[in-house]
């Protein structure tokens, strides 16, 4: 294990869109996952009306989620790609929803296109999550810079050819994906990154990552991480996904004390319940080097 070069458990300020924002480092931060979408992996077709949704997300943050994030487009891989218009039927309205019914929880729209997260930020959302990095479409980061609204840059390994080392090509892509948001006026302060678990790895890519995640803060920004239910936990446990939430909660754990400030789940209560084991021993880790 590397030395940290920074202090990744001191609390930092994420700046969000409408005056919001929040603290990362000293103790961890889930994000419950809200797709409405039919055919998303371990969820698809659960959401089926605004009520639904809402109420869902109601269970989230009494369970703990610090934020919800909402996609209107499967990311799995072979998922149907859906039209913008589809996307904001299904995004907008919950969004509205959710802002009615929770004022005090921070929202996030999990979208590519910058029509959809400018809209979505008008609707409400206080975070951009990107799961193309700003590659898809860059103007995306100059909603992000208008608004002052958080964002989320993952990266991804889908339709490009990647370096073989897999902390290579973290720094590669995501360099890239920093020099648009620079490029676009995007604070320091709004952005976090995402290593992309599952985009375009395979299970030995993804633990991979995993075990040199120390490396990765070397980027100077706090880290969101999505294992949830991933196709790697089920190479490692033999769980189909919707049985994969206990090796899910293994790596909030690992990563967690590894330095991720964030953790993009579907069941919160299990993952709460392992960051607080993990925050528990970085606390008296703390204490002891302190």
């Amino acid at each position: 294990m590397i030395e940290f070069e920074t202090d990744v458990f001191v609390e930092r300020r994420w700046r969000l869109a409408h005056g919001r924002d929040l603290a990362l480092g000293a103790r961890g931060v889930l994000m419950g996952v809200l797709n409405v979408t039919p055919d998303s992996f371990s969820d698809g077709g659960q959401l089926t009306s605004v009520e639904l949704a809402v109420e869902r997300g109601r269970a989230m943050a009494a369970e703990g989620a610090a934020i919800l994030d909402i996609g209107g487009e499967s990311t799995r891989p072979g998922g149907d790609p859906v039209d913008a218009a589809t996307e904001q039927g299904r995004v907008l309205p919950a969004m509205r929803g959710m802002l009615d019914a929770l004022p005090e929880t921070i929202l996030s729209v999990d979208t590519y296109r910058a029509d959809t997260a400018a809209k979505a930020v008008e609707a409400g959302a206080h975070i951009v999550n990107d799961v193309w990095g700003l590659q898809r479409e860059p103007d995306i980061a100059n909603v992000a810079a208008s608004t002052g609204a958080g964002l989320c840059i993952m990266h991804t390994g889908r339709e490009r050819e990647k370096l073989a080392d897999v902390i290579a090509d973290q720094f590669a892509f995501l360099e890239t994906s920093l020099e648009i948001a620079a490029r676009a006026g995007v604070g320091d302060a709004q952005i976090v990154l995402d290593p992309g678990f599952g985009f375009a790895k395979d299970a030995r890519e993804n633990f991979a990552v995993m075990a040199r995640f120390e490396a990765l803060h070397k980027l100077g920004y706090p880290l969101l991480v999505g294992t949830s239910r991933k196709r790697f936990i089920g190479h490692a446990t033999g769980r189909e996904a919707a049985d994969r939430d206990i090796g899910t909660s293994a790596t909030t754990a690992l990563l967690r004390a590894a330095g991720a400030a964030v953790f993009r789940v579907h069941n919160v209560a299990v993952n709460r319940d392992a960051m607080a084991i993990a925050d528990a021993m970085i606390a008296e880790r703390n204490d002891i080097t302190g």
